[in-house]
C-alpha cells in the first residue's frame, strides 16, 4: 500500500513533464512556433530586364527548285553542302518530247510565214486590179455622159470596180488571218522554250545546296522539289518565347547566341522580326534574331539558345524577386517587425532573369522584406528571423 502511494508523485510529475514538453514542442517547433523567415534588403543598382527562348537555326531565303510538269530526272550536278552561283546549272530534266514540238512550232511559224507572204502578194494583186476597174469605171462614166456608150455598159464597169474593191478587203482579212497564225506559231514556240528551259534547273541566288531529294532516273510531279538551295548570308535563328515574356520583344533589340555546337561562346544578335500570330497551344511567340556576324560552320537547324536583352535601367531599387508575393490581387512584401510580419503593398517594374525585381514604388533603400519562409504567411504572424531555410529532402 504505502508503494503505491509512493508512486503517485512519480507519475504527476511525469505528467507535468510532459505537458511542458508538449507545450514547447507546440510553441517552438510545433504549428504555434513561430514562422522562420530569411530576410533581405532593398539594393539600389543596374537591372537588366532579359526574356529568354529555344530556337533553331533557319534561312530566311530558301528555294526549292523542280519543275513545273511532271517530267523524270535526267541528271544532278550537285551535292548537299556544295556552293553555287547564279544561274548555275544544278539539274536538269528529260525533255521528252519538248525538242520535236520546238521544231515542230519552229515548221509551223515558218509555214505562216509563207502564207503570209502569199497574202501580201494577194493584196498587192487585188489593189492593183482594184485601181485599174476603178479608173475604167470612171472613164466609162465619161463616155456615157458623151453618148459614146450605153447605160448598160457602163453599170458593168461600176460593177467590176466594186468588185475589186471588195477583193481588197477579202484578201486584206486572208492577210490579218495569217499574221495571228503567224504571231501564234511564234508563241507555241516560246511557251515551248520556256517549258525547255524549266527543264534545266539553275540557282537563283549565289548559296548553299542544303538537299539533294531526287536521285537521276526518278519520276516527279509538278512542283515536287529535286533540290533545296539557301542563301546564307539570310541565317537566323527561329526561337520560341513565352507569350507571357514576349510582351516586352520588339525588332532592334539586342540578343545573346549560344550554340548547341559552341556552347562556351556567346555570339552578339539582334531581333529582327516579332511573329503576329502566337501558338496557342504551346503559349508561344516566335522571334526571329540575326546574327551580328555568322558564326563559322554553323548549320541548319540546330539547336539555339537566345537570350534578349529587354530593358536595361541604369540605378533602380531592387529586391530578391522571391520577396514580391501577391496578396488579395496586390503585389507586395512581407516585412518583419517586433516579431511579426506585415504585408506592404509595393510597385513592381521590370523582373530580371537572375531572379531580381524592380521596386517602383513602396520601399526605401535599406528596407528589409522577407525572402523565404518555411510556410505560408499571413497578416500579423510570428515570425523568426534565421540566416537560411533549411528544407527536409521529401
Amino acid at each position: 500500500m504505502n508503494l503505491r502511494l509512493g508512486r503517485k508523485p512519480v507519475l504527476i510529475t511525469a505528467g507535468i513533464a510532459g505537458a511542458l514538453l508538449l507545450g514547447w514542442l507546440a510553441t517552438s517547433q510545433g504549428p504555434l512556433a513561430p514562422a522562420k523567415v530569411t530576410l533581405a534588403k532593398v539594393e539600389q543598382g543596374p537591372l537588366v530586364a532579359s526574356t529568354f527562348g529555344i530556337g533553331t537555326v533557319e534561312a530566311r531565303r530558301s528555294y526549292a527548285l523542280g519543275p513545273t510538269v511532271a517530267s523524270r530526272v535526267l541528271r544532278v550536278l550537285v551535292d548537299q553542302g556544295d556552293v553555287v552561283k547564279t544561274g548555275q546549272l544544278l539539274a536538269e530534266l528529260d525533255p521528252v518530247d519538248l525538242g520535236d514540238r520546238i521544231v515542230s512550232g519552229q515548221l509551223a511559224a515558218e509555214r505562216a510565214t509563207s502564207v503570209v507572204r502569199a497574202a501580201e502578194a494577194q493584196l498587192a494583186e487585188a489593189q492593183s486590179r482594184a485601181q485599174l476597174a476603178v479608173a475604167s469605171a470612171r472613164r466609162s462614166n465619161e463616155l456615157r455622159a458623151q453618148g459614146f456608150i450605153s447605160q448598160e455598159a457602163t453599170d458593168a464597169k461600176g460593177h467590176e470596180a466594186n468588185a475589186a474593191k471588195a477583193a481588197i478587203d477579202a484578201t486584206a482579212a486572208q492577210l490579218a488571218a495569217a499574221r495571228r497564225d503567224y504571231d501564234r506559231a511564234l508563241s507555241d514556240v516560246a511557251g515551248v522554250g520556256k517549258l525547255r528551259a524549266q527543264a534545266r534547273l539553275t540557282s537563283p541566288v549565289d548559296g548553299v545546296v542544303s538537299a539533294r531529294l531526287v536521285e537521276p532516273g526518278t519520276t516527279i510531279v509538278a512542283g515536287q522539289a529535286v533540290l533545296q538551295v539557301i542563301d546564307p548570308a539570310t541565317l537566323w535563328i527561329k526561337a520560341r518565347i513565352d507569350q507571357g515574356q514576349a510582351g516586352g520583344v520588339h525588332v532592334g533589340q539586342p540578343a545573346e547566341i549560344v550554340l548547341r555546337s559552341d556552347a562556351k561562346r556567346a555570339y552578339r544578335g539582334e531581333v529582327q522580326r516579332v511573329d503576329w500570330v502566337s501558338d496557342a497551344v504551346t503559349e508561344e511567340r516566335i522571334v526571329n534574331v540575326g546574327f551580328a556576324a555568322r558564326p563559322e560552320g554553323i548549320s541548319v537547324g540546330e539547336l539555339i539558345e537566345v537570350t534578349i536583352r529587354t530593358a536595361e535601367l541604369p540605378n533602380v531599387r531592387s529586391v530578391p524577386a522571391a520577396a514580391v508575393k501577391r496578396l488579395d490581387r496586390q503585389d507586395g512584401v512581407w516585412q518583419f517587425a517586433d516579431g511579426r510580419v506585415a504585408f506592404r503593398p509595393v510597385k513592381v517594374g521590370i523582373t530580371t532573369l537572375d531572379g531580381r525585381s524592380q521596386i517602383v514604388d513602396g520601399l526605401n533603400l535599406g528596407d528589409e522584406v522577407v525572402v523565404h519562409s518555411e510556410q505560408l504567411l499571413k497578416p500579423d504572424a510570428k515570425a523568426k528571423i534565421v540566416p537560411a531555410i533549411v528544407r527536409a529532402n521529401p
